[in-house]
């Protein structure tokens, strides 16, 4: 099964490394900096789960031309989605199963728009991991949980092997039938950890310490929740509580990818986040004070 990794920063990198010894025939796509490390360097892992160091890995800086893949798992930015796509689209590989280990819900809705939703496959990654100045993915703690599934619910077989392969590579990565209601719970937490993280500038055990900042972040991800409704989204258990319990278990100095891109003043995926928060709930008459106070802090800062 031929696999690219479109991206090889903290998820990219760490799905790469969990899988390499997978049978499967991987290439990765990166650039700039990152391209050149890898191409000289290979892959390095610091994880509590272990650390991984791969020596020679297949990397390009462009999809290379007349090679098919099964399986293109995407974990750009969000501001580089719709490029990833335009590329997808020039090298004729939209049968391929795309896996968008994107923030929120836009990826998944540029590519049901753009090659129809039987072909739209959803992707959550639960982890936190980066690049350090080093050029390593950094794991942080010891949460690492894939989730992928068909937006359109038709279970497809070639999917169903790769998640399997994966698992016995040890990789946590589950199909779930039930894919929008996993990409929604995580877009539940993800807009209110990314927009404080980066409007106060402390981790997440700092903000849950502090009454005021904890009952704002709830507030945030109860905005998010509202919003789902509109979406259609049906949850078994309520997300906000689920992921009360999930944050106390939550490394105390974790921040978000978000923060550390604001701190290194790289772009951000505002926009993508709180602002799509912003701008749908204001669409549907929805009250949504809070991601707005992060999106008008962030863009003042």
């Amino acid at each position: 099964m031929r696999v690219l990794i479109y991206g090889v920063g903290g998820v990219g990198g760490f799905l790469g490394s969990q899988i390499q010894n997978a049978n499967f025939d991987i290439s990765y796509i990166a650039r700039g900096k990152r391209y050149e490390f890898l191409k000289q360097n290979g892959l390095k892992l610091k994880s509590q789960l272990g650390d991984k160091n791969i020596k020679k890995v297949e990397i390009y800086n462009t999809i290379p031309d007349k090679t098919d893949f099964d399986v293109i798992i995407s974990t750009v930015k969000l501001y580089d989605f719709d490029d990833f796509i335009k590329e997808i689209s020039a090298k004729g590989l939209h049968n391929a199963i795309l896996l968008p280990f994107q923030n929120g819900i836009y990826s998944e809705q540029q590519i049901s728009q753009k090659f129809g939703e039987e072909k739209t496959y959803g992707a959550v990654a639960q982890i936190s991991s980066y690049i350090n100045e080093n050029q390593h993915v950094i794991h942080k703690g010891k949460l690492a949980s894939f989730f992928v599934g068909s937006m359109s619910e038709i279970e497809n077989k070639k999917l169903l092997n790769f998640c399997e392969k994966c698992q016995n590579s040890g990789l946590d990565l589950k199909y779930k039938s039930n894919i929008k209601e996993k990409i929604w719970e995580k877009f539940i937490f993800l807009s209110a950890y990314s927009g404080i993280t980066t409007l106060t500038k402390k981790p997440i055990g700092e903000i849950f310490a502090s009454t005021s900042l904890k009952k704002t972040f709830v507030n945030a991800m109860n905005e998010t929740y509202n919003l789902s409704k509109v979406f259609n989204v049906k949850f078994k258990l309520n997300p906000v509580d689920y992921w009360l319990e999930k944050i106390k278990k939550m490394p105390f100095d974790m921040t978000s990818s978000m923060y550390l891109d604001y701190i290194n003043r790289k772009r951000l995926e505002l926009k993508w986040l709180s602002g799509f928060i912003v701008e749908y709930s204001k669409k549907f008459g929805i009250k949504c004070d809070t991601h707005q106070s992060i999106l008008n802090g962030i863009l003042i800062k």
